[in-house]
C-alpha cells in the first residue's frame, strides 16, 4: 500500500516527537543554533508544517474525532509555533514542549486514530 501524504504527516509527528526525548535528555544548553548538529529547530519546523496539514485536512470532516485531531493539532501547533519563536532553543525549552498536554494529545490522538485504521489482515476469528 503506498504512503499517503496523511501517513508522512503523522509519521514526522511521530518521529519528530522521539528526536525531541532524544535531544531533551541531553542537556543541550539554550544556544542559537550554528554548527554541527542535531539541531531541534529543523525538526520542530517539520512537525509544525505536518500538523498544518493535518488541520487542514480534518478542519471541515464531518467525522468529530478528526474534528478533535484537528483541535488539538491547532493548540499544539500555537506551543510548537512560540517554541519556534525563541532565539534559541535548548534541552529544557524543549523537555518542556514534550511534557505539553497538548502535544502529547495529539500523540495519542494519532496512535489511536492510526490504529483505528489498520487493516485487520487475515486474522483467524
Amino acid at each position: 500500500m503506498a504512503e499517503t501524504a496523511l501517513d508522512k504527516d503523522i509519521e514526522t509527528i511521530e518521529s519528530g516527537y522521539e528526536f525531541l526525548l532524544a535531544f531533551a535528555a541531553q542537556g543541550r544548553p539554550a544556544q542559537v543554533e550554528t554548527g554541527p548538529g542535531p539541531h531541534a529547530r529543523p525538526t520542530i519546523e517539520g512537525m509544525l508544517a505536518a500538523m498544518n496539514s493535518l488541520i487542514k485536512a480534518f478542519s471541515n470532516s464531518e467525522t468529530p474525532f478528526e474534528l478533535v485531531i484537528a483541535d488539538d493539532c491547532c493548540k499544539a501547533a500555537a506551543a510548537i509555533g512560540f517554541i519556534l519563536a525563541q532565539e534559541k532553543i535548548g534541552s529544557e525549552i524543549v523537555d518542556n514542549l514534550n511534557a505539553s498536554i497538548h502535544l502529547r494529545a495529539v500523540l495519542t490522538d494519532l496512535f489511536l486514530y492510526g490504529e483505528a485504521l489498520k487493516p485487520l489482515g487475515d486474522q483467524a476469528n
